[in-house]
């Protein structure tokens, strides 16, 4: 795709990178057969192709408009189209860039601009967990649109003690600790049967997400530069072999800090370190089963799989969960169709476009109960505290992290 850049953005880093990115798209359109908001709407201009013409426009200077903020805001950002990409378009990267150019020229009206503000700043301030809590011991009498973003209250279960050589740093996360207590304790504990010591930072916050993909960009950079200096230390003075994140969302940007700070003349080497040493929790798993296969209690029952769009598309990561634990004895299943598509969850993007949220989620739930025609699943798993709070406003059935299933088997 041939385009012109403005002055304004010619030759700076952003319009480098974008043109590099825009050369690369050669309008096939594959990418709308995977896009969840195309499917939902049907509309060329919400799905990436037509999205990528927006961005286009804005960077070659023509006129900015409330329309196009629309349709960039009703991306999910769960890169299915880059999975699906045959030119290797990297169209999360050209939609930060284009979120941004337009936030700048777009002014938005008064209320959604005070609910994205409360969002960015709310999520991941140290308050959030006493207001969850409080929510939490009232969640009876609040509404249902309400009652969905507040789950029951969840204890997380003892934490290991044990010392071990092998040592992880593990990111708490901003909201995870209060919303699903369980899945750290889990993870702690399924390392500590395998021999690894998990090692929290007391100084590391937010991964930076939250603020980022609402356009505080510069909010979010700062996040991911303090949690840089609460782990570079640890990991260079060989504490810890590595930095485990067991909320997918939160390893596909961690693993990105190297390029959100490659411009930063303080942060971009140690910002490459951190992302190079990131582990998602499911690429321990070859190493963790060996040493947990005797000790894992067999499964009975089949159980749903919902891989989150940023475990396999923003991650690349696929197949890596369903396989290990079929080695420690249990079965998942995929979506009967659609495994690959969002389930509507995607960060904020429930509570900002609750409506093609749900059709995401109702449609996610129906095509993983249709791979149990016979008995209902046990459960269904994920990888991500947004996508399991999500489904389960959808379903009776369990909705749990992998990792907190294979903590109970071996107890």
């Amino acid at each position: 795709m041939q385009t012109h850049l403005s002055p304004e953005f010619a030759g700076t880093p952003d319009g480098i990178e974008a043109e590099a990115i825009l050369r690369k798209c050669v309008h096939c359109g594959f990418c709308t057969a995977t896009c969840p908001t195309y499917q939902l709407l049907g509309d060329e201009l919400d799905g990436p192709r037509g999205r990528i013409y927006l961005m286009k426009q804005v960077l070659e200077g023509q006129e900015v408009t409330r329309r196009t903020q629309l349709h960039l805001d009703r991306c999910l950002t769960c890169r299915n189209c880059e999975t699906t990409c045959p030119s290797g378009v990297e169209y999360g990267k050209l939609l930060d860039i284009g979120r941004r150019v337009v936030e700048e020229k777009v002014t938005r009206p008064p209320v959604e601009k005070a609910v994205r503000w409360a969002l960015a700043q709310g999520l991941p301030s140290p308050l959030f967990g006493p207001a969850m809590k409080l929510g939490q011991s009232v969640r009876g009498l609040l509404p249902q649109r309400l009652k969905e973003k507040v789950p029951p209250r969840q204890s997380a279960g003892h934490w290991p003690t044990t010392v071990h050589a092998r040592k992880v740093l593990l990111l708490a996360g901003c909201v995870q600790p209060t919303m699903a207590p369980n899945i750290n304790g889990a993870t702690a504990r399924v390392l500590d049967a395998a021999g690894i010591q998990t090692l929290i930072a007391p100084k590391a916050g937010c991964c930076g997400a939250v603020k980022f993909h609402l356009n505080d960009q510069r909010g979010g950079k700062d996040e991911m530069r303090t949690n840089i200096d609460a782990w570079l230390p640890m990991l260079e003075s060989g504490e810890v072999e590595c930095i485990v994140m067991n909320a997918s969302g939160c390893g596909v940007t961690v693993k990105e800090y190297g390029h959100a700070l490659q411009h930063d003349p303080e942060y971009a080497d140690k910002a490459a370190k951190i992302s190079a040493a990131t582990r998602d929790l499911s690429e321990l798993l070859p190493d963790l089963v060996p040493q947990l296969k005797d000790k894992v209690k067999p499964q009975a029952a089949p159980m749903a799989w919902h891989p989150p769009c940023t475990l396999q598309h923003g991650q690349q990561l696929r197949g890596g969960v369903e396989k290990g634990l079929k080695e420690l004895g249990f079965e998942l299943r995929l979506a009967a169709c659609e495994s690959h598509l969002c389930c509507g969850s995607a960060g904020t993007y429930s509570v900002l476009n609750p409506e093609l949220s749900h059709q995401l989620r109702d449609r996610k739930i129906a095509n993983l109960e249709a791979a149990f025609p016979d008995a209902p699943a046990q459960a269904i798993l994920s990888a991500n505290i947004g996508c399991i709070t999500h489904l389960q406003n959808g379903t009776q059935t369990p909705v749990r992290h992998w990792i907190e299933m294979l903590d109970e088997a071996l107890r």
